[in-house]
């Protein structure tokens, strides 16, 4: 098993009274009518909804000022059918990064039953996050929004009112993609309606009056420039992550722990679904399944029981860093 040091503000957990984790409730059995994953956060709510109407709203000045009166009936068409893909692309990722279960913790499992099950050996650890009261595996993180830990967490996104985990990465960052493109060809758009205008009668280039398609063609272009600089930034820091196999979280904190990466090629593999292919572009397809993680699993190895020895602390640690709220769950040689 990996060799993993425990973190240097980790408290441990010598007794299992520390977190009373007789008072965990067990999670409970799966049910059909509870399989949808939905975050109700307020401000989670609102930015989903702001995203739509922003995209909606670039739908309607691209075909009604744009190309419905536009006399190049193969230009509307073309880039009307390349638009129309792109933004329906765009928001079925955005409602797919929305509604998948990130790869959340099963939630309440670390009561003390379990923990004797796990009948760990000396050396072995496991750590046990106390606001969801859930044993974690390597890479958890928890999430204050989400109030879930989640595995391979990269961050909460309230853009998608998600946290952005191993299920739902591929859906983020193809809603980064599409958002970028549909962002760049309307400023395209907007860039050659302004000429033809400037050519034509300003009357006869759009269906609404000249004050009204120089204001609604500004905020579209203000809006375009806007999301494509954000959402090409993100779709770079996702794939770099992704390639280097270190979430942002993992890349922030910068933990000075040895940890077994994937290759560049396999995490890129696993993450879109498999080999090249067409599917790694379609939101509808779904990533590579991780294994569902095993009892062993929750289980760490270190390299000695001094290591967890000198991290014991008096419990002083900022309350907004989950890593240094985890407790650990040792065996005395």
């Amino acid at each position: 098993m990996m060799l993993i040091p425990t973190h240097h503000f980790r408290d441990i957990e010598r007794k299992p009274e520390y977190l009373q984790p007789e008072k965990c409730i067990p999670p409970p059995h799966p049910s059909l009518m509870g399989t949808m994953w939905f975050i109700r956060d307020g401000c989670g709510i609102a930015c989903a909804i702001v995203t739509w109407i922003l995209v909606l709203y670039a739908e309607f000045v691209v075909l009604f000022v744009m190309l419905i009166p536009s006399r190049d009936y193969v230009y509307s068409i073309i880039n009307g059918i390349v638009f129309n893909l792109l933004a329906f692309l765009a928001l079925a990722s955005h409602f797919r990064a929305m509604l998948t279960d990130p790869g959340a913790v099963p939630k309440g499992n670390a009561t003390k039953e379990f923990i004797e099950s796990l009948q760990l050996k000396p050396g072995q650890v496991v750590y046990k996050c106390p606001k969801c009261c859930s044993i974690k595996p390597d890479r958890a993180h928890h999430c204050s929004v989400c109030k879930r830990c989640i595995r391979k967490m990269d961050h909460h996104c309230p853009w998608v009112n998600n946290c952005v985990g191993e299920n739902n990465q591929k859906y983020f960052v193809l809603f980064t993609m599409y958002i970028a493109l549909i962002s760049l060809h309307a400023l395209i758009m907007v860039g050659f309606h302004f000429l033809h205008c400037f050519e034509e009668d300003w009357t006869k280039c759009s269906s609404f009056s000249p004050p009204t398609t120089v204001i609604l063609l500004i905020l579209l272009c203000f809006e375009g420039l806007l999301f494509l600089i954000f959402t090409s930034v993100m779709f770079g820091t996702q794939v770099h992550s992704i390639c280097t196999d270190e979430t942002t979280i993992e890349r922030l904190k910068r933990k000075n722990q040895p940890r077994q990466r994937t290759g560049s090629w396999k995490s890129v593999k696993e993450t879109f679904g498999g080999n090249f292919s067409l599917n790694w572009f379609n939101p509808f397809s779904r990533p590579c399944q991780p294994r569902s993680p095993s009892d062993r699993d929750l289980v760490r190895q270190v390299t000695s029981l001094s290591d967890t020895d000198n991290t014991e602390t008096t419990g002083e640690q900022p309350e907004e860093n989950e890593e240094e709220a985890d407790s650990v769950e040792t065996v005395d040689e």
